[in-house]
């Protein structure tokens, strides 16, 4: 907002400059923009925060440095402003019935003069000339007089030609169908039902709080005028400006709010100024329609606490003189204050609205520069987002670079099958390209297109993000996984490893089982698929699934089917994985626990273990998981852990056959193992893998 320095000289007696000024204001919360000379003078550009409706004046602005700057003092002009001039001629004027009528709650008050006698000639050369300081053009006297006084005051002012209005009434009503109105810019609106409009006896004649009317505007020939002053709903002035694509400084000022109780003291300081210009104008009419005056919220301060919050001490009378030089009103004493707003202050409801009143007055430049006092805990991620983080790490630890790549993306034949069955996938309303139509529902896709444009051999990637799919019943699923992806050598050849291993099923299997391992997590199996389940984007004997013992899946691994590795453009010998992070942190806690030997859960055992190993000759048929079930079963509790660690094909093994070497880690709760004891152990694992068909070698 700009303003000339004169205007708030006349209502601030001051000693500081405009720089002075403008470096208050800027301390205050309303900050300097500049200073530009205008015509001889000082013109202040304030930048005024959306919740400041009151700053958009003059009077306001004047305000914020009485508060501020003790030596500063009221002149008369503010002290009748600030009385709402209650010592005009008009202030007993009766109000006329019929005259105005308020058909919408939006306009919480309406009044108006009905002036005569008028000569709507050129304004006050000074007028003019502050006007133009202001940036705005001269028009006509009754203009320029409602805009220099919204200027001062802060209260948009409407003049109307009365000569103009049919039944000389005004009705304040929302829209009605088919309706339109010309607005003085000369563009022709159709009006919708809602938005509110000043009305005569029979259709609008001007946008509520935007914008008059065309067809009832004041000109040269204007003798009679009927002064609108009003207070309308904020919001209401927001939504009618929006969809009529208007913008005016009056609708600037009620979007941000104006003082209800200033609605007639600004046509007290217009007619004041009216009257100055031409002494013969007379006052018809008076009406205000005010049902009744918002009640200021009652709020509690304590200086002390305020105080605290502030890092600077501010004492009790220190705080009532502030808030009292601001407008407020306030009761009590000491640490307990009662505060009431003013009516221009409608943004402050609790006390830290009033504590940072008093920062601003009291000066933010005054806040002793010290360090922070206190305790506070170490920063850092917990819970889920620690597990992630782990998991990232592992990944990196173990060889893998990690990838990330955009959210949005186009359909790819790793993609789930989704076309029957209750999951969809999810995307864009309005999608910007078919390459970004689709929100990813699987990370495999995204690896495996990095890995295709980092030449699709000898990579091992990563990544870790959100996928996405909504459910018929259930509604959209956000689910945090991890994407795995192997092809080629796994590391490069140095003078120590000549040949560095290939990726394979297998040690894709042992990254994923060191994933699953940092949660941690160990009730858990794989199981082949059956041929109803097999996943068609994987190799369909080279593919396995992690669950739970309750039931739970929460990953997939596999070697890429020839068929869809032609179509992506990547090796046949690639290998993917992908686990549901989410899930598996969720099952800690069902496999989380120690508890003592009565439950099915191991405890942790002071006693040392003992290891029996096992050579076994199989069908290369039997799946190991079936053999590891089997003994499982048979040695029970104490099998603390168990491995394989050597398997053997060739000369003195028959066909069909494999010789395995399976470790036992065993381990009693309440005393050590004996030798005879494992041994014992030992003959069970034995006999329960000749039921399945294996013996020992």
């Amino acid at each position: 907002m700009k303003f000339p320095e004169s205007m708030l000289r006349e209502l601030v007696a001051t000693s500081l400059t405009a720089e002075e000024l403008g470096d208050l204001l800027t301390m205050a919360g309303f900050e300097l923009e500049g200073i530009e000379v205008v015509e001889g003078e000082s013109v202040l550009d304030i930048k005024v925060v959306s919740n400041r409706g009151d700053g958009l004046s003059v009077l306001g602005l004047a305000r914020e440095v009485l508060a501020k700057d003790p030596t500063s003092k009221p002149t008369e002009l503010y002290s009748r402003s600030a009385s709402h001039f209650s010592d005009a001629p008009e202030a007993s004027l009766w109000s006329t019935e019929g005259l105005v009528s308020v058909e919408c709650p939006e306009c919480t008050r309406y009044a108006c003069f009905l002036v005569e006698g008028i000569e709507n000639g050129a304004a006050p050369e000074w007028v003019q000339k502050r006007i133009r300081q202001a940036g705005w053009r001269p028009i006509s006297l009754l203009v320029d007089l409602t805009n220099y006084v919204m200027l001062e005051q802060g209260q948009p002012l409407h003049a109307f030609d009365l000569n103009l209005l049919r039944e000389e009434r005004i009705v304040v009503r929302h829209a009605r169908v088919g309706e339109k109105m010309t607005t003085l810019d000369g563009v022709e609106h159709e009006l919708k039902p809602g938005q509110m409009m000043i009305c005569d006896a029979e259709h609008p004649v001007a946008a509520a709080g935007i914008m008059g009317g065309l067809e009832t505007e004041v000109s040269a020939g204007t003798t009679r005028t009927l002064l609108e002053s009003a207070h309308f709903l904020n919001t209401s002035v927001r939504r009618t400006r929006k969809q009529l694509g208007l913008s005016t400084e009056a609708s600037y000022r009620f979007e941000r709010s104006v003082d209800p109780e200033g609605v007639v003291s600004a046509l007290h300081r217009l007619l004041e100024l009216l009257r100055a210009a031409q002494p013969t104008v007379v006052v018809k009419a008076f009406a205000d329609v005010y049902a009744a005056a918002p009640a200021p919220p009652a709020i509690a301060l304590s200086p002390a606490r305020a105080s605290r919050l502030l890092g600077m001490e501010i004492s009790s009378v220190e705080a009532k003189g502030y808030l009292e030089r601001l407008g407020f009103l306030v009761t009590g004493s000491g640490d307990a204050l009662g505060v009431a707003a003013p009516s221009w202050r409608p943004d402050l409801v609790r006390e830290e609205d009033l504590v940072e009143e008093l920062g601003r007055v009291h000066g933010y430049e005054k806040i002793p520069a010290i360090l922070p006092q206190g305790t506070t805990t170490q920063g850092g991620v917990t819970e889920f987002e620690a597990f992630v983080d782990r998991a990232r790490e592992e990944c990196v630890r173990l060889g893998l670079q990690q990838t990330i790549s955009h959210s949005l993306r186009d359909l790819h034949a790793l993609e789930p099958l989704l076309e029957e069955g209750p999951w969809q996938r999810v995307g864009p309303r309005n999608p910007n390209s078919p390459d970004m139509a689709h929100l990813r529902s699987t990370l495999i896709a995204s690896v495996a297109d990095a890995a295709k444009r980092n030449g699709g051999k000898d990579v091992q990637l990563f990544e870790m993000g959100r996928t996405f799919l909504q459910h018929s019943n259930s509604g959209y699923h956000e689910r945090i996984k991890l994407g795995i992806l192997l092809t080629g050598a796994e590391g490069q050849a140095d003078w120590l490893v000549k040949e560095p291993g290939t990726a394979s099923f297998f040690s894709l299997k042992a990254i994923v089982e060191r994933v699953v391992s940092l949660a941690p997590l160990t009730a858990y199996k794989w199981r082949a698929p059956s041929e109803a389940q097999i996943d068609p984007r994987f190799h369909p004997t080279r593919q396995a699934a992690l669950l739970h013992v309750e039931g739970d899946w929460f990953g997939e691994i596999g070697q890429i089917h020839p068929d869809v590795a032609e179509t992506v453009g990547l090796p046949a010998d690639t290998f993917l994985a992908e686990l549901d992070l989410e899930t598996i942190y969720r099952l800690i806690e069902v496999d989380r626990g120690y508890r003592d030997s009565d439950s099915n859960i191991r405890v942790v055992s002071r006693h040392p273990s003992v290891r029996r190993d096992i050579a076994i000759l199989a069908d290369v048929a039997t799946p190991y998981s079936a053999l590891e079930k089997g003994i499982q079963a048979a040695v029970g509790d104490v099998l603390e852990r168990m491995w394989l660690f050597d398997v053997y094909t060739g000369q003195g093994i028959p066909e069909g056959k494999h010789s395995l070497g399976i470790a036992l880690q065993l381990r009693k709760a309440d005393s050590t193992f004996t030798d005879e004891e494992a041994n014992q152990v030992r003959e069970r694992a034995v006999r329960a893998i000749e039921s399945l068909g294996a013996t020992t070698r």
